[in-house]
């Protein structure tokens, strides 16, 4: 039997998801080990793709400080021990982890109870877990550092397609909205040049909306959509942060993209991720978007996206996962 664990954020959580998803096709229902605190519960505590599923009482170590960080320390330390029940129980012989705080318990009890341990690490800059238990790990798997593929969903493959020129564009804020990315939208659309295909965010919808309204510029306007592909599917240029699932999901898609990465993200990964495709001569990336920024070619940058990402990434990890 299998443990996922790890998440937080749905960054992290996409990739429990998609290997999840591989191993129910597989007739395997894997057990999830995550936490109380951030998405994890909002995510999987009513899927039954699982076995069971384990929300731990544990928070980040990271940017606390004196006896908050000690009891979070002891807090992983104590859920670590309790792993070992778990394992038992359930008779686990790998352990998943995809990172994230609440990747802890689970992580350091695959190690102490000698479990095969796996990690898949999302972004361009490792998270402080994932470098701290590497070397334990049986294997890392990492498109960024490894050239793994990334485990996306195929639609976004089949529904790709070179883009020529840009006549309709997507701006992507997140669930939560980018305030900058919004006000940059309205500035794009007040020219009146693109079709606007635009994800708001819920704190930001209202002002969004009422400046539509008051311009009367239509445009696809919405708060969130957890199923983007239709929307990225039409667009010829993407605006968006620099989340490593997102960035994926547009390669994949084969939609240039202009990265607006998120300045607050933890070690500046979005802004690494970016860079990582903008050295690769196959994006842009900005701190202040301008409307010059449009007046790029896409054509030949749209056609080479098409070799970074692969179909099948998640059957090729675990096909990894369960060998031997």
């Amino acid at each position: 039997m299998i443990v996922i664990t790890g998440g937080g954020t749905g960054g992290h959580l996409v990739i429990a998801k998609a290997i999840k998803e591989e191993l129910n096709k597989r007739g395997i229902k894997p057990i999830f080990i995550g936490s109380t605190y951030g998405q994890d519960k909002a995510w999987f505590e009513n899927d039954n793709g699982w076995s069971e599923k384990y929300f731990f009482d544990t928070s980040g170590v990271v940017n606390k400080k004196g006896f908050s960080k000690i009891n979070s320390l002891f807090n992983i330390f104590k859920h670590t021990i309790k792993t070992q029940s778990i394992f038992k129980k359930h008779n686990i012989k790998k352990v998943f982890s995809v990172g994230g705080y609440s990747a802890a318990p689970a992580s350091f009890g695959a190690i102490l109870y000698n479990k095969e341990f796996f990690i898949h690490e999302q972004n361009a800059y490792m998270g402080k877990l994932n470098k701290l238990l590497k070397p334990f790990a049986k294997k890392v798997f990492s498109t960024f550092f490894y050239n793994d593929p990334y485990p996306i969903r195929d639609e976004f493959f089949n529904n790709s397609r070179i883009r020529k020129q840009i006549n309709t564009i997507i701006f992507l804020g997140g669930s939560q909205g980018a305030k900058q990315i919004n006000d940059f939208a309205m500035q794009v659309a007040k020219t009146k040049k693109y079709k606007i295909i635009h994800q708001t965010g819920k704190l930001d919808y209202q002002r969004c909306e009422n400046f539509y309204k008051e311009n009367k510029i239509e445009a696809d306007y919405f708060a969130f959509d957890n199923n983007l592909i239709d929307k990225i599917s039409k667009a010829d240029f993407a605006i968006s942060r620099a989340g490593a699932s997102t960035l994926f999901e547009l390669v994949s898609n084969q939609l240039p993209t202009l990265f607006i990465p998120y300045p607050y993200a933890a070690g500046n990964h979005q802004y690494y991720n970016a860079k990582w495709l903008v050295d690769k001569g196959l994006g842009f990336i900005t701190t202040n978007p301008k409307l010059e920024d449009l007046d790029v070619k896409i054509d030949i940058i749209s056609q080479n996206l098409k070799n970074i990402n692969h179909k099948n990434g998640s059957k090729i990890i675990v096909d990894e996962i369960l060998k031997g």
